[in-house]
């Protein structure tokens, strides 16, 4: 029997797991992203089991339908927007997750917010390249107000740490109360005020219908030219034709951007070239810890769909 690992980009999946207790198994791993369903067919080839790492590679139904070997696949994560669950059932193909480390991954967030806020990136650059000694100046951000959208798990530590830093710490999501808003270490505002008070926009929400595209071209025009937007949680929650516009034409300071519309993102896309966007390559959940859990369940998953009793299933 065949398992394939996908998008294993740091090469470090055979080594954060014992795959030697899957016996009779033979583990492989790809660190090459495969673009189009050609090239994953070419890769996956009859293999039983696959094993995916977040949304790096779409599940499709007409992907699937050219796999007519694959009976199990596992994700990192318990949710994947990128497979389709209604084919892989009508296929009888198995979908099993994992779990994510027990702490929420906000460092990334700061690390975003610190980056623009002190001009890190330039100021690096020009220290290691011999280039003008202190050419910026930084931000202030005790005193100044950061708003949230969404203070769920993540957003209520985004906003202790936040709250540590002295800033005053506004947030909003569809159905955030007053009161959960407190208890949260917030105070509740509207959307609109809260795109048009705040120096750094910070998004925090899970991706759906009713979440797509909340930061829009009306969002971003409220902003000032002074504040900054962060997005550590997925590419879809912005409007980017909208936001590329607010960044070209400084209807904003700057962007910090974890996630985008398309991973990896095109070389020639316009956010790859535009100097006021310190970008990182969805290094939010790259982590020790996650990276363990993830690949140490994958494991489990796949002993548990041979011994015939499936854990962790996505229905």
């Amino acid at each position: 029997m065949r398992c394939v690992i996908l998008d294993d980009y740091q090469g470090v999946a055979l080594s954060y797991a014992d795959w030697s207790v899957l016996d009779g198994v033979e583990v492989s791993a790809l660190r090459e992203h495969l673009d189009g369903e050609d090239r994953v067919v070419a890769a996956v080839g009859d293999a039983e089991v696959l094993v995916v790492m977040r949304e790096r590679t779409p599940l499709t139904r007409a992907l699937l339908e050219r796999l007519p070997g694959l009976r199990l696949v596992v994700t990192s994560g318990m949710r994947n927007a990128s497979i389709d669950l209604a084919a892989c059932r009508e296929r009888g193909v198995t979908v099993c997750g994992t779990a994510s480390a027990s702490t929420p991954p906000v460092e990334l967030t700061w690390a975003l917010v610190l980056g623009l806020a002190r001009h890190l990136v330039p100021e690096a650059t020009a220290f290691s390249a011999g280039g003008p000694w202190q050419a910026t100046v930084g931000r202030d951000l005790a005193g100044a107000t950061l708003g949230l959208v969404g203070l769920g798990k993540i957003g209520t530590r985004v906003a202790a740490v936040g709250a540590a830093f002295g800033m005053d710490v506004a947030a909003w999501s569809p159905h955030l109360t007053p009161e959960r808003a407190v208890a949260g270490g917030a105070r509740l505002v509207d959307k609109r005020t809260l795109f048009a008070a705040s120096d750094i926009v910070s998004l925090h929400l899970v991706l759906s219908d009713a979440t797509r595209g909340i930061a829009g071209r009306e969002e971003l025009a409220a902003m000032r030219p002074s504040s900054y937007l962060v997005n550590t949680s997925r590419a879809g929650l912005v409007d980017t034709d909208a936001l590329v516009e607010a960044l070209r034409t400084g209807r904003i300071a700057g962007a910090g951007l974890d996630v985008h519309d398309a991973e990896p993102l095109p070389a020639d896309h316009p956010l790859r070239g535009l100097p006021n966007v310190l970008g990182t390559p969805h290094l939010g959940y790259v982590s020790e810890g996650n990276y363990r859990r993830y690949f140490s369940e994958a494991v489990e998953d796949v002993a548990a769909w041979l011994a015939g009793r499936p854990v962790r299933e996505l229905r």
